[in-house]
């Protein structure tokens, strides 16, 4: 196991880039045009995709009581995964379950395969086979495809690190932990390393969120705080990470575009707090180019999550399922 990111199988193998990444998906695109998959199964983009098995992947994590950590590798897992192997070649239930319970090995908290496949049953019936067999072949599969090379680095570590020098409220932690989490709906975590999706966080947090309206802010609050209390806290202490801020959907794209445009005064911060915090990115040595590129796949994010629904997703992996018979 590398102690830091700069020494890892996740630097060396699994940090890409943009072009890498978009290539991979078009040949895994043009192999089910050729086979006529595409036409017969049709699904939506990666992105409306991403958002679905997001939400699966937090409701089968919210029934096992899991911590974010293990939520996050297992949706890294899952990401890497289908940039490998086609979703019409498998049953993205199986495959999602398989990368929880995996990731629950991973990272110390290991879950009984049987709770696993009955969660998973309960959450999507049918399309999880009752033998434990199956999901047993399903996790030998998905090691194969990432040529075992499990160990992932969170920006998580990031955040705990700095959050006393920053001086950083409870308040802004919360929200930090919100755009960690929503991050990984995104590339980001293929992209970037952990610390730049981290202060990217720190900096919506601290830059762009003030400038949202208020109600937003308690809108999301309402369904963080009881989210928190099931997760069973941050990993590795600290403050418990809230769920997603889907709720704000493109209310924070909306304010985050007009802050990176420089607009506004971060919503009345205090001239010296936004002193202070400026003086520190600016002394960190960041890379405010890599900060603004983050950002920019986060203001992405929201704006497609506010006009998401699950059903299109939901039908189209029904329908592959079933189809072709991916049980």
């Amino acid at each position: 196991m590398a102690a830091n990111f700069w020494t890892s199988t996740q630097r060396a193998h699994w940090q890409l880039t943009r072009e890498k990444i978009a290539d991979m998906r078009k040949s895994l695109d043009e192999e089910d045009t050729n086979r006529g998959l595409g036409i017969t199964y049709p699904l939506p983009d990666h992105k409306q995709l991403q958002l679905y098995f997001h939400h699966c992947l937090q409701r089968l994590a919210r029934r096992l009581q899991l911590r974010q950590q293990p939520l996050a590798t297992a949706e890294t897992y899952l990401k890497r995964f289908y940039l490998k192997v086609s979703t019409r070649d498998t049953n993205p239930y199986l495959m999602l379950s398989t990368c929880v319970y995996l990731a629950c090995k991973m990272e110390e908290c290991p879950v009984h395969i049987r709770s696993v496949v009955n969660e998973a049953r309960a959450l999507f019936q049918e399309f999880i086979p009752q033998d434990t067999a199956k999901l047993a072949e399903c996790e030998f599969h998905l090691i194969s495809e990432l040529n075992s090379y499990l160990i992932v680095h969170h920006p998580y570590r990031t955040l705990m690190e700095v959050q006393v020098p920053l001086k950083l409220t409870t308040d802004e932690i919360m929200a930090v932990w919100s755009f960690l989490n929503d991050s990984y709906i995104t590339d980001l975590i293929l992209l970037y390393p952990p610390h730049t999706i981290a202060l990217t966080a720190i900096f919506l947090a601290v830059f762009v969120r003030p400038a949202v309206h208020t109600q937003a802010n308690l809108n999301a609050s309402s369904t963080t705080t009881s989210m928190a209390a099931t997760m069973g806290g941050a990993p590795g202490g600290g403050i418990a990470p809230p769920q997603s801020t889907g709720t704000q959907g493109g209310v924070v794209g909306a304010a985050a575009a007009a802050a990176v445009a420089g607009a506004g005064n971060a919503g009345g911060m205090s001239s010296a707090r936004l002193s202070q915090m400026s003086d520190w990115f600016a002394e960190s040595g960041v890379d405010m180019d890599a900060i603004i590129e983050c950002t920019q796949e986060m203001i992405s994010l929201y704006d497609t999550w506010e006009t998401w629904t699950d059903k299109i997703c939901r039908e189209g992996v029904a329908r592959l399922i079933r189809g072709r018979q991916l049980l």
